[in-house]
């Protein structure tokens, strides 16, 4: 027996036949497969932000330059990107419920080895690899969402989910001031490090696969939701080469969202990273004013993935792309008014951070959903990781490259770039508002 038979997917079992037995036992699963995924992703972003929220006081302690300091948060973008996608491919095939749960375990080791580390090649080795086992969470959520939530609910579960993001995302940087203030920036790695090796542990023991594994049936006959194409049989069981080939790379829809994510997350990690810097720089803020009006983007995405995944569900009947299409051309109306609001009002900017969280969280998580469900159920993985590593290449571009456009041309054309980004992302999801289901019928 091979260590790696940990991550096979659990075999089906005979399916209960007992009704009232089936859906006590669904609504069981359902609450505890989500709670603790949410959690569960919710710390991957302990491990994923530490560095970004200790770096002043790393660059004061060790000496690094702000050069370097990118470099490394580059690189965590660049591995994290290829994992998500490799990972993607993987995780169709393996059990969430181990592959989700060792992936943190391992951020939470890695983590603990970066705060142990002062030189920098030792600093980027355990970075990226830190971003290699951050790309082993989307997988099994996406995989857990898809086969626990049918399409006429998802969208509601899926916004749910994706407020991990939020809280993760705003309660990072409180951990790890507290633990640079008083116990030094090493300790802000260990701290969320070994918290994130207990929760590993945790969700290990929660999680399980399909329904199908403990005796249920599919989500679809429990909820008698099956879509339009459900009337062609499905096959069940598809190969790797299918999943990447026949239902991702071949699959123009897919292409698409990929290249919309990827605009749309400049423009998030664009807002996210530099607008502090342009908050100060612009409006003289202090850092602390500053700092104020960032608070408010991660409260702003979670109201807007929670307005967008109930958009998609009650007002367009399950279609993502409306949603993606409308948020987008919202984001471009906010980049207008933000670049001619030059007054400095921490109450205002602070409006318009939450509205930009808002407005781009919507389409950071549906673009991911509306590829997993213009797919395949069973390559719900490999297409939304396929997705999320342009996405992570946008990121990418949001800082070493935007960042030289910003320095050397000023920030009124580092507005005009997201501003085309967003003009650019609209456009090219246009053609898919229509779009619900999978395109591609079962490959005989």
């Amino acid at each position: 027996m091979s260590v790696l038979d940990v991550f096979r997917p659990a075999p089906p079992i005979d399916e209960i036949q007992d009704p009232d037995l089936v859906k006590k036992n669904y609504k069981y699963w359902r609450i505890r497969t989500f709670y603790a995924m949410w959690a569960g992703y919710a710390f991957f972003y302990f491990t994923r932000k530490s560095f970004t929220y200790a770096m002043p006081v790393m660059q004061a302690e060790l000496g690094l330059s702000k050069l370097q300091l990118g470099y490394l948060g580059s690189i965590l973008y660049i591995t994290y990107g290829a994992s998500k996608f490799l990972s993607g491919i993987l995780g169709d095939k393996s059990n969430p419920r181990y592959f989700m749960s060792i992936g943190l375990i391992f951020t939470g080791i890695f983590n603990c080895l970066f705060g142990m580390s002062s030189m920098f090649w030792a600093l980027a080795v355990f970075w990226g690899l830190n971003g290699v086992f951050q790309g082993w969470g989307w997988p099994g959520c996406a995989k857990l969402l898809t086969q626990w939530y049918s399409q006429s609910e998802r969208g509601r579960w899926w916004s749910l989910w994706n407020t991990s993001h939020n809280i993760g995302g705003s309660l990072i940087p409180l951990l790890v001031a507290a633990c640079a203030e008083y116990m030094g920036w090493r300790f802000s790695m260990y701290v969320p490090g070994i918290i994130c090796i207990l929760a590993g542990f945790f969700i290990m023991n929660r999680l399980r696969d399909t329904p199908q594994s403990l005796g249920l049936p599919a989500v679809e006959k429990f909820r008698n939701d099956y879509s339009a194409k459900s009337a062609v049989k499905e096959k069940t069981h598809l190969s790797t080469k299918e999943i990447l080939f026949d239902y991702v790379i071949k699959n123009k829809y897919i292409w698409i969202l990929a290249f919309a994510y990827f605009l749309v997350y400049i423009i998030r990690t664009a807002v996210n990273d530099w607008s502090a810097f342009y908050l100060i720089e612009v409006k003289q803020y202090t850092l602390k004013q500053a700092s104020v009006c960032l608070f408010w983007f991660e409260w702003g995405g979670l109201a807007g993935s929670l307005a967008a995944g109930w958009a998609s569900d009650i007002i367009f009947n399950g279609k993502r792309n409306p949603i993606n299409v409308l948020f987008t051309a919202a984001i471009l109306v906010l980049i207008f008014a933000f670049k001619f609001f030059t007054s400095s009002s921490v109450l205002i900017d602070s409006v318009f951070i939450f509205l930009f969280g808002f407005f781009i969280f919507g389409p950071q998580m549906l673009i991911g959903m509306a590829a997993a469900e213009l797919s395949h159920k069973n390559a719900t993985a490999t297409a939304t990781g396929f997705v999320g590593c342009f996405a992570y290449l946008g990121a990418a571009v949001a800082n070493g490259p935007l960042g030289h456009i910003t320095e050397n041309y000023g920030w009124d054309i580092y507005l005009l770039t997201l501003f085309a980004c967003g003009a650019i992302g609209a456009l090219i999801m246009l053609p898919l508002w229509s779009v619900k289901n999978n395109p591609k019928e079962a490959v005989a």
